[in-house]
Parts: C-alpha cells; sequence; structure tokens
C-alpha cells in the first residue's frame, strides 16, 4: 500500500496550522502538555504540494516528503524520482536547501533536458559516437550531446513516471519498468530505487535492477549542489577531497581516452583537499577542454575491501558544511556546472549562473561499453545490478 504524506497545499499554512495546534494543546492541557514531535518539528519546504500533483498517462505525480530527527528534509517528486529540495544545517543551525531545482511540476516538464536531481539511466555519462557492441551485435543510440550520446536520452529516466511502492517519513520505495530498446537499449530492465533519509543525516540512494536480454547498465544520481544554498553564487568557496589517485583524461568531445592517469602534479590532485576554485582556471588540457572539472575519477577500492568506499567529502568552511559521499561503485564524475548559464528561473525566482553547483555521480567510468579495459557495465538475464551511494551531512 502507498503511504502517502499527507499535507496542506502551502507551507505557510502548514506552520500556521502547527503552531495552531500546538497552542492549543498547552491551553487545555496546562504548562505539562507535552507537545508531540509533529507540532515541536519546522517545516522548511517552500514548495506548493498542488503544483506537484498531476494525473499523467504513465501514472500519478505528486510530492513527497522525508524528514529525519534532527530536522533535515527532503523533498521529491516522482516524475524523474527527482530530488525537489534539501534542507540541511549549517554550524549555527541555520537550515538551507542546498540542491538546485525547480519549484513546480511545469518548471519540470518545460526543462526536459535538466537533469536537476534525478536519477540518471539507462546509461549515465557520455557513451562514443552514440553506440556500443554486445555480444557482436551493434546498437544504436540518440546523439544528443555532439556525436555522443549523454545520459540515456531521449529515453532517460529522469523524464520518466516512477511508481511510488512505499513511502515513510523516512524513505521511498520506487520503481521504473524500462522497455526493450527504450531509447535505444536492449533488454527490459527492472529498476528498484530507494531514497532514506536517515537519523545519523545521511541521504542513502540503493539501486537493484534486472534484465531480461543482455544489456548495459550504469544508473547514478544527478543533485546539483551547492552548500551555501541554492543560488547563492558559484562553488568556488567548496573544499574538495577525493579518495582517488587516478583519473580518466578525456578528448575534445570530452570521451575518455582510454588512459587511466594519476593526478600528482595535476589540478586534477584532489587527495588532499583543495577549494574547487583555486585551481578549476589553470592552463591545464583537460580543465581548458571540460571548462572546469568535468572528470570521472577512479576510486582507491582496494583500499576497502568491503567494496564501499568513502569517495569524496566536500566543505564549506564560511558555513561548516560537510557533504561526505560513500559508494559500491568504482568511479565518481565531478561536474562544477560549467555550462550553467542562468538564463531560466528555478526555485524562489533564483538564477544559476556558471559554476553554482557542484555534482558529485557515483558510477562505473564513462563510454565503458566501448572501453574493454574500463570495469564491465553489461548486465545479464539472472544477474542483479546494485548500487548504493550515500551523501552523508555534518558540520565542522
Amino acid at each position: 500500500m502507498i503511504n502517502y504524506i499527507v499535507r496542506p497545499s502551502h507551507n505557510d499554512m502548514r506552520k500556521t496550522l502547527m503552531l495552531f495546534i500546538a497552542g492549543l494543546a498547552f491551553a487545555c492541557g496546562g504548562a505539562d502538555t507535552q507537545h508531540t514531535e509533529e507540532t515541536e518539528q519546522t517545516m522548511y519546504s517552500k514548495l506548493d504540494e498542488e503544483q506537484f500533483r498531476k494525473s499523467h498517462e504513465d501514472g500519478e505525480i505528486a510530492l513527497y516528503t522525508l524528514k529525519n530527527k534532527n530536522g533535515l528534509e527532503m523533498t521529491v517528486t516522482n516524475f524523474g524520482a527527482r530530488v525537489v529540495e534539501l534542507f540541511v544545517p549549517d554550524k549555527d543551525g541555520n537550515f538551507e536547501d542546498v540542491v538546485l531545482g525547480y519549484e513546480t511540476l511545469e518548471d519540470y516538464l518545460n526543462h526536459p533536458n535538466s537533469y536537476f536531481g534525478a536519477p540518471i539511466g539507462r546509461y549515465g555519462n557520455r557513451i562514443a559516437n552514440a553506440q556500443f557492441t554486445l555480444d557482436g551485435k551493434t546498437y544504436q543510440l540518440e546523439a544528443n550531446n555532439g556525436p555522443n550520446n549523454l545520459h540515456g536520452s531521449p529515453g532517460g529516466y529522469h523524464k520518466e513516471v516512477w511508481e511510488v511502492l512505499d513511502s515513510s517519513d523516512q524513505h521511498l520505495k520506487m520503481k521504473l519498468i524500462s522497455p526493450d530498446m527504450h531509447g535505444g537499449f536492449p533488454g527490459e530492465l527492472t529498476v528498484i530505487m530507494t531514497y532514506a533519509l536517515t537519523d545519523e543525516d545521511a541521504f542513502e540512494i540503493t539501486y537493484e535492477a534486472e534484465t531480461d536480454k543482455p544489456t548495459i547498465v550504469n544508473l547514478t544520481q544527478h543533485s546539483f549542489f551547492n552548500l551555501n544554498g541554492h543560488g547563492e553564487g558559484n562553488v568556488h568557496n567548496h573544499e574538495l577531497t577525493l579518495n582517488a589517485d587516478y583519473y580518466t583524461p578525456v578528448n575534445e568531445v570530452l570521451i575518455p581516452t582510454g588512459e587511466i592517469a594519476p593526478v600528482e602534479g595535476t589540478p586534477m590532485d584532489f587527495t588532499t583537499p583543495h577549494l574547487v576554485g583555486e585551481r578549476i582556471d589553470d592552463d591545464f588540457d583537460q580543465l581548458k577542454i571540460a571548462g572546469g572539472y568535468d572528470h570521472n575519477w577512479v576510486l582507491n577500492h582496494k583500499d576497502y575491501p568491503s567494496g564501499v568506499i568513502k569517495a569524496a567529502k566536500v566543505k564549506v568552511p564560511e558555513n561548516g558544511r560537510v557533504m561526505e559521499v560513500y559508494t559500491s561503485q568504482p568511479g565518481v564524475q565531478v561536474y562544477t556546472g560549467n555550462f550553467m548559464d542562468g538564463r531560466s528561473k528555478s526555485k524562489e525566482g533564483k538564477t544559476y549562473g556558471k559554476r553554482a553547483a557542484i555534482c558529485l555521480e557515483t558510477q562505473h567510468f564513462p563510454d565503458s561499453p566501448n572501453q574493454p579495459d574500463f570495469p564491465s557495465v553489461v548486465l545479464r538475464p539472472g544477474e542483479k545490478y546494485e548500487h548504493s551511494c550515500t551523501y552523508k551531512f555534518s558540520v565542522e
């Protein structure tokens, strides 16, 4: 049974009602009356739930709210399974929404090529020349990023209505069935994905997928983070650490060359903390090709025999917000919003200019189907694709 989280349409009405109930309980019960946890908690969301309700040919679309005991709050729409808001505190206890996004469903529908807050599939990142060969057969995809395919479009999972299997205050379980040859990919793929907001202040994502024909799979999550708060300038002041001694250099159309190169001695070295803006405009060919960071780093999994690695840490020294990233995947794509131009209005009427966010997309390597020396992304019938990714928040 789907457990919808019911709340009034407007945030201000909700807060007023909660205060009224709390005051009434105090008046009737006296000073010793204990308020319920719900009446004591502040709801930070600034969205109108009704702006996300829609009957669609692929199912009902709605907005869901997750909230933990420490006050962290996240809103998600099952259109594209997108994280719309995520409120976390700074070192002074001030909560801000730290993910980029839009404030109505219509905005998302009108920007179908935006990846704000969405899971990406069937193949996250780029596939060279929009084609790959599997078991001797060549499959042609749409070239939507120069000569390449990016993020599985046009059949990308960020534009699909996900079926909500179960929801509660702290988790949302969703399902998507991707038909055989959807977006050009073989095999009917069934994906089960769960978002959880834990009491350890972690946004946890788990993916499972099975296919009825041999196919390729590389799922990831594409939230755009700004720990200053969404729309509050660029991310040059974000201090980044990556648990990666190597990365995969790219050619002029951002396809890996096949080389796995050491980061040492280059602006790609985040094995010790560096501000994102410290070297991003250096005279270094890889940065000039991408206009900043838009590369895959090879994680040091040999140091983590359990299979789950601490991949990254991001910190804003001024406000103390920290985000750590853990994953079971072999790589992480770091993208610093180099192609954002601020042309479209977003939440609260804000605009997002160049480098207004940092993305940390845990993944297999780009163009793996065409790179025999990269880890395989082939999934066959009877096998199960599994992937975990955690964004954990704290303050320092």
